[in-house]
């Protein structure tokens, strides 16, 4: 499948911090991607550079095969892109319907006449914002706000949605909630997602595609069917430090019955991992070859040892 989000070797910082280091990914139409890592690896730095919040130093970022490396955010927005920023940054002093009509800024100076009828969309999609249009956008609950924070986005009727951290802060009956709000609208419109997730196992659950950082570098992507708890710990560098849910979630993921398999998730090795496979085959190839020799060795001993007791006639 063609990418409609793509990125290919890019380099990204802030003043002598280099960050991102050649990274390249692709998210084909319809297609739920997660970016997982460590504090400190590079996610979100990665989706604002694909978002045009953060510049690239080096390489390229495409929408829908277009160049849009060097264009400015709402430039992205009013060519399809949305984005759901870390920490949903509501206009508290708003309404809700007054942050809709906001993030509706680049849509209605293109399409004023469709604007209702977007934000109608929005309400059938995110019902829970319904009673609360006339609400300040402060005085709503973290759950309330994320939706918020999706329906800005959604408003502009995006086919590419960036999501960064949208589940931090929020109580776990309320990363349920969002959950099955970001499921049913990914499901409903055919969306594009590309997700920045801390909670790894509510992201694992949400995507369908992971692509893992190691400082600034890509490690691995693949399905997350693909994965299994031991390589995900091993991934992210921090052992079998990982929770029950994220073994669930794992879990869940995996194929339920023998079936063609998808292409599997590409690990990038180091050239000591590279050369381990190869010393491990050649000990397996010369492992029959040893024991045959210490077979042949241990028969010649017996027949040493049993020799001197046979006396000449």
């Amino acid at each position: 499948m063609t990418a409609i989000l793509e990125a290919s070797g890019i380099n990204a910082g802030f003043g002598a911090n280099h960050v991102l280091h050649d990274v390249s990914l692709g998210v084909g139409e319809g297609e739920l991607h997660g970016i997982f890592g460590l504090n400190g690896a590079g996610k979100s730095v990665l989706l604002k550079v694909m978002a045009g919040l953060v510049p690239a130093w080096s390489g390229t970022v495409r929408l829908a095969g277009d160049d849009v490396t060097t264009m400015a955010a709402e430039a992205r927005v009013a060519r399809g892109m949305g984005h759901v920023p870390q920490g949903r940054m509501v206009f508290a002093d708003l309404t809700v319907e007054e942050n809709l009509r906001i993030g509706a800024y680049t849509s209605r100076r293109r399409d004023r006449s469709g604007y209702e009828a977007r934000l109608d969309g929005v309400y059938e999609r995110l019902p829970m914002l319904v009673p609360l249009r006339s609400s300040l956008a402060g005085s709503l609950s973290g759950g309330q706000q994320a939706a918020l924070a999706i329906g800005r986005a959604l408003v502009n009727e995006p086919r590419v949605l960036l999501i960064d951290e949208p589940s931090a802060g929020l109580a776990p009956v309320v990363v349920e909630q969002l959950f099955d709000v970001l499921r049913s609208v990914a499901a409903a419109t055919g969306l594009t997602m590309l997700l920045v997730e801390q909670n790894v196992a509510f992201g694992l659950r949400l995507v369908d595609t992971a692509h893992l950082l190691q400082s600034g570098r890509i490690v691995y992507e693949g399905p997350v069917a693909s994965l299994d708890r031991d390589r995900l710990a091993s991934l992210l560098g921090i052992g079998s430090m990982l929770g029950a849910g994220v073994g669930a979630a794992l879990d869940g993921r995996a194929p339920r019955k023998a079936a063609p398999a998808k292409k599997a998730g590409r690990t990038r090795a180091t050239p000591v991992e590279k050369a381990a496979p190869k010393k491990a085959t050649a000990e397996k190839k010369a492992a029959p070859k040893k024991a045959a020799a210490a077979k042949q060795a241990g028969t010649k001993k017996a027949v040493t040892k049993k020799a001197p007791a046979r006396k000449a006639r």
